[in-house]
């Protein structure tokens, strides 16, 4: 083999890059055996750099069983300049963040595009719909440069006031706007930021749009891009037309069922949903090719294929259905495995999944432990999927988890007309376990929460431990020990309580769910002024309040926060006395229900109430402090905090024995995230335990609003009190509350 005598390096164009950086990537050297895979390999090295358009070598074999090579290397331009050119509205530092090309760089016409394009969208998402992005690159072929110019037509930033619908002549166009991302400028655009064209989302609307129509039955229906037509009235204004072509509306016509051998086909029809004259659905099918997949899938038979079958009536214009079935074996469920949690212990999955080894593996049930686990929010994802065996008839199933971040440390403020400003620390882990100090306190699906809150007008410490299935059983044991100071309850006295809770609640039927608790608590009244009645300057010092209780609750709300359909019940009954200074029966019933009423505007109408009494037996009275109120921001609005009830001798509302509100609300959504309430709330406070005479009724009117700011509710309430007792005041009372974590 010849020995090289020398490397050099030519360069075809220009040389902007120094020599030395072409050799370091270069593995054959001057006095070594010629080898044609390290030349190769060379080569290979070079072009991986990403700054070389060719590169050839050439070998010139000399005397003596000598060889020079010379790689000849055609070297990439250089980016020596970014400049942008029309930007008059948006500085160009926030555009230089929205690009990849940047100075020194190798020249890559592909990314001098796609920063074109990103230019392009980010001023759409601002509002200049009108945008025009094109780029230059200036090359000097003799210094290997090039300079990218990129020339923006800003033109108006543009608001979109009217979109409008032709053709749609079965649909309204109000139905038509609900579907659509896009939307029209409104007064709250520039917080949710809407009311701007986007044509990728607008594209997505189109879609959307096609898909509705399709899905009620105009199967043909036509909505092309080059008929929506753009109007602008005013330079800064935008009119959208969308022209539609419905097309014919198609029904279905004959049903039937073939492939079917172990159910008959009379048993597998009462399964559709689907009938002879329905309007064709192509979503309304696939839900019916579900449920007849499902059947099979409840019974074992985990590889049974369904498909619809189109069938054009060429008489009637109809579309018949024949859903072919093909049917496969039952399976039973042989292991389960698990994989992926690296904190969560197996046990606290295996107790979610509603299979066990040894049962005919049902698909129903296995589709219905996913959803159980991924409630438990331990996991970003789950995933549970039939694995083969080795043994016929029998399949494992696989549970294939990505561990979610469970714990967390919030810092927050709160408002409110009644506590006025806090701010609070909280730490909390809901996939908590108290004795792996190992795995940080993680794992075992406990739950753990520390809570401290600083105010102008109260303060508090909570921890909070809860165990979820006590003994592998579906009970639930619970533990709190809190301290609470408030003295915003009244202006002649602070309160201060502090003690502990035990509780063990349980599912017990669908979805009631059952509690018991033991609650022992300290109550101190300080600061008492002078002023005060002879009730309150009794009660100055610390009472223990020893009690235990019970309740059952049921809730089929959409949603804790804004529910806009369901209902909540439940009932409370608890007795002071197991030791302590106070003795009493609490007897509690409340419920609630929301309905949808109107789709525009999405519109509800909700009716809640609560009422209770309380008993006190051993001869014994009850403390003011532990008696019912009513008045402020969460039952009567239209009063002031704790304002009605039955008071003492120097007018100081002390509570009573017996409560009774209601309250009846209706709401529309403006704009999200804005509700707009008008609401009526009713109640009373009597002094006797079960006297729910109505002779002290008190009753309110207002109007409110509910918006959603950093994902926590602001809640503004005007309400005007139309009965007045005493020194309560008949004028129209605010009350307000926002929470948020930052």
């Amino acid at each position: 083999m010849p020995e090289v005598q020398s490397v050099e390096i030519s360069f075809r164009g220009p040389e902007n890059i120094n020599k030395e950086a072409v050799y370091a990537y270069i593995d054959i050297r001057e006095g070594m055996t010629y080898d044609q895979g390290l030349v190769d390999q060379s080569v290979r090295s070079l072009y991986n750099t990403g700054n070389y358009d060719f590169i050839q070598v050439k070998r010139d074999m000399l005397s003596g069983d000598k060889v020079k090579l010379i790689f000849v290397v055609t070297p990439k331009y250089r980016v020596t300049s970014v400049t942008f050119v029309g930007n008059e509205n948006i500085k160009a530092s926030k555009l230089t963040k929205e690009t990849e090309t940047r100075v020194g760089d190798v020249l890559n016409e592909l990314t001098v595009k796609r920063d074109a394009d990103k230019i392009f969208d980010f001023y759409q998402k601002k509002g200049y719909s009108n945008i025009e992005v094109e780029y230059t690159v200036d090359r000097d072929s003799k210094t290997g440069e090039g300079a990218v110019v990129f020339t923006i037509n800003e033109g108006p930033k543009v608001k979109i006031k009217d979109i409008s619908f032709t053709g749609n002549e079965n649909v309204s166009s109000k139905k038509l706007l609900k579907l659509m991302k896009t939307e029209t400028w409104g007064f709250l655009s520039w917080i949710n930021d809407t009311g701007r064209f986007r044509e990728d989302e607008f594209s997505e609307d189109l879609d959307k749009l096609r898909g509705y129509f399709r899905d009620q039955g105009y199967l043909d229906v036509e909505i092309p891009e080059h008929r929506v037509t753009f109007e602008y009235p005013k330079p800064d204004s935008m009119h959208i037309v969308i022209h539609i072509d419905e097309g014919r509306l198609y029904h279905v016509g004959h049903v039937s069922i073939s492939g079917n051998a172990i159910y008959k086909a009379e048993r597998l029809e009462q399964l559709l949903t689907i009938k002879a004259g329905d309007v064709f659905s192509p979503s309304h099918v696939e839900t019916n090719v579900e449920d007849l997949k499902s059947f099979y899938g409840e019974f074992g038979y985990l590889d049974t294929a369904v498909r619809a079958e189109r069938i054009p009536d060429l008489d009637t214009g109809n579309i018949g259905l024949n859903f072919a079935i093909r049917e496969g074996e039952q399976f039973s469920l042989e292991s389960i495995n698990i994989d992926g949690n690296t904190k969560t212990k197996s046990t606290v999955i295996l107790r979610e999944l509603a299979l066990q080894p040894g049962d005919v593996f049902d698909s129903v049930r296995m589709k219905s432990s996913q959803n159980r686990l991924q409630a438990t929010r331990y996991f970003d994802e789950v995933n549970l999927t039939p694995g083969a065996t080795n043994i016929p008839g029998r399949r494992n199933l696989n549970v294939t988890v990505k561990e979610a971040r469970t714990g967390s440390m919030n810092f927050g403020a709160a408002f409110s007309s009644v506590e006025n400003a806090m701010l609070f620390a909280e730490i909390s882990q809901s996939n908590f376990d108290l004795f792996n100090f190992r795995n940080r306190f993680q794992g075992a699906g406990e739950k753990f929460r520390l809570r401290f809150a600083i105010g102008t007008k109260s303060n508090e410490i909570v921890l909070h431990y809860e165990k979820p299935w006590l003994y592998d059983r579906t009970l639930t044991f619970g533990f709190e020990a809190f301290r609470r100071e408030t003295d915003f309850v009244s202006t002649i006295y602070n309160e201060m309580r502090y003690g502990f809770e035990v509780y063990f609640s349980k599912r017990l039927i669908e979805l009631l769910d059952g509690r018991i608790y033991y609650r022992l608590e300290e109550a101190k009244i300080f600061d008492v002024d002078s002023t005060a009645s002879s009730v309150i300057r009794s009660q100055e010092g610390t009472t223990t309040i020893s009690k235990v209780g019970a309740s059952l609750s049921r809730d089929t709300r959409d949603s804790l926060v804004v529910p806009t359909k369901g209902s909540r019940f439940g009932f409370l009954t608890e007795v002071a006395g197991l030791g302590g200074n106070v003795d009493y029966v609490r007897l509690e019933g409340a419920g609630g229900r929301w309905w949808p009423t109107f789709e525009t505007l999405n519109q509800v109408f909700s009716v809640i109430g609560r009422t209770g009494t309380l008993i006190p037996y051993n001869g014994k009275s009850i403390p003011f402090f532990e008696r019912y109120f009513l008045g402020g921001p969460y039952n009567l609005r239209g009063y002031k905090y704790r304002d009605v009830g039955p008071r003492d001798s120097s007018g100081e509302v002390i509570g009573g024995n017996t409560m009774l509100y209601f309250s009846t609300e209706y709401s529309i959504e403006i704009v999200q995230p804005v509700r707009l309430a008008a609401f009526y709330d009713g109640g009373f406070v009597n002094r006797g335990d079960f006297n729910w005479s109505v002779s002290q009724y008190s009753s309110d009117i207002g109007f409110g609003l509910r918006i959603f700011i950093f994902g926590a509710p602001l809640r503004l309430d005007f309400a005007y009190p139309i009965e007045t007792y005493g020194s309560q005041e008949q004028k129209l009372n605010f009350n307000f509350s926002f929470g948020t974590v930052f």
